[in-house]
C-alpha cells in the first residue's frame, strides 16, 4: 500500500466477536489512526478512546437521528440530501464522509449524482467534508468488478468542485488483492482478527469444558432427532458449549473439535448448551479436559475459515455469532492467543 495510507480499524458487531473495546484498544496500539463501527451505539462504546472525528460510524442513519448523531462528534456516513440537510446547523461543525455507491447497492449515493451532493455538503452551515469513500462488492473474487468499482469511484471523485477530503474504498480483501487501490485510507476488518489474510495468526481461540464422558453401545444415538447412531462402541464427551454461544446447528454430524492434541469428530446435533463428540480416538480424556473449537491445541489448530466451512457461512459469521455469556479473556502478551 502507498506509504502514509491511514487504517481504519474495522470494531463493529462488538470487534466481529473478540470485544470492542479490547479491540480498538490493541488495533489503536499497533497503529490504527481510525475506528470504523456500524451504529452510533458501538461508535459510544469507543468513545473516549481516541479522538471523536476519527471514529467512522459507517451504517446508514434515517434524518431522525441526525441531531443525536451530530453530538456524537464522529465522522458520519452522508448518502442523501435528506441526511445532509438534517444534520446541517449543528452546533458544532460534523465531519460527513460522503458514500458512493459503485456497484454494492445497500447505501451510497448514484455515482452521477455525488458532485452535486459533496458540493452540497460543502455549503451547508455546520457540515464539512471529511471524507469520501464506497465498498466492493466483490473485491475477494471478482478482480473486474472490483475494478471498474474503482474506476467509477475514482470518475465521480475528479468531477467534484470541491476537495473530497479522505478518499478510501479498500475494505480487507480489497487491501489484500489491491493494494494500489488503497488511495489515503484502507478499513480493515475481518483482517485485522488475523482471519481471510495469508500469514496473518488469529486473534482468538475459542475453548469448553468437557462436562460428561461415556460409553455407548452400537446403535445407541446421541442428540436431538437421533440423528447419529453408533457404529460400534464410542466413547463420547459432553462438552458444555452450544448454539447458544455460537455453534451453529449446521455443524450436525461436521466437523471436529480438538482434545487432548487430537481431532474429535462432533457427533450429533448441536444443542442450545452443549455439543457432543466422539473421543474414541483420543486417549485419557476426562471431565474438565478442555475442547478446542477455533485455535490451537498442540501441533493442530483449527481455524474461523474451517469452522465456516462446515457451518455452511464464512469466518465473518462464526466469529459475530460467539455469544455474550462466552467469556473473553486477554492476554497481555500480543504475541499469544486472547
Amino acid at each position: 500500500m502507498p506509504r502514509g495510507t491511514k487504517l481504519f480499524a474495522v470494531v463493529k458487531a462488538n470487534g466481529y466477536g473478540h470485544g470492542a473495546v479490547p479491540v480498538a484498544h490493541a488495533a489503536l496500539e499497533g497503529g490504527a489512526t481510525g475506528l470504523a463501527v456500524a451504529t452510533l451505539e458501538e461508535a459510544a462504546q469507543v468513545g473516549g478512546l481516541i479522538d471523536p472525528e476519527q471514529i467512522l460510524v459507517m451504517g446508514g442513519l434515517p434524518p431522525a437521528q441526525a441531531r443525536i448523531a451530530a453530538a456524537t462528534g464522529c465522522s458520519l456516513a452522508v448518502s442523501s440530501r435528506e441526511l445532509a440537510e438534517a444534520l446541517a446547523g449543528s452546533e458544532t461543525t460534523v465531519p460527513v464522509h460522503l458514500k458512493i455507491d459503485t456497484g454494492m447497492g445497500r447505501f451510497g449515493c448514484p455515482p452521477e449524482e455525488a458532485p452535486e451532493l459533496a458540493r452540497l455538503i460543502d455549503e451547508l452551515r455546520g457540515l464539512r467534508l471529511a471524507g469520501t469513500w464506497t465498498h466492493f462488492a466483490s473485491s475477494e473474487s471478482d478482480d473486474k468488478m472490483t475494478r471498474r468499482q474503482f474506476e467509477i469511484f475514482l470518475d465521480a471523485v475528479s468531477r467534484f468542485e470541491v476537495g473530497p477530503g479522505m478518499r478510501h474504498a479498500c475494505n480487507s480483501a480489497g487491501a489484500l488483492n489491491h493494494p494500489d487501490f488503497a488511495l489515503d485510507a484502507v478499513r480493515c476488518g475481518i483482517s485485522i482478527y488475523g482471519c481471510e489474510w495469508p500469514g496473518t495468526k488469529p486473534a482468538l481461540a475459542l475453548r469448553a469444558t468437557v462436562t460428561h464422558v461415556k460409553t455407548v453401545e452400537k446403535g445407541a444415538t446421541v442428540g436431538y432427532g437421533a440423528l447419529w447412531r453408533a457404529p460400534g462402541q464410542v466413547r463420547v464427551a459432553t462438552v458444555a458449549i452450544g448454539y447458544a454461544d455460537g455453534v451453529h446447528r449446521a455443524r450436525a454430524n461436521r466437523g471436529h473439535v480438538l482434545v487432548r492434541g487430537r481431532r474429535a469428530p462432533l457427533i450429533g446435533m448441536v444443542s442450545m448448551d452443549a455439543i457432543t463428540l466422539d473421543v474414541s480416538d483420543v486417549q485419557g480424556v476426562e471431565v474438565g479436559d478442555v475442547a478446542t473449537l477455533i485455535g490451537h491445541d498442540g501441533d493442530q489448530v483449527i481455524t474461523a475459515e474451517e469452522v465456516g466451512e462446515w457451518s455452511g457461512t464464512i469466518s465473518y459469521e462464526v466469529l459475530t455469532s460467539i455469544g455474550q455469556r462466552v467469556e473473553r479473556r486477554y492476554s497481555p502478551n500480543p504475541s499469544r492467543q486472547a
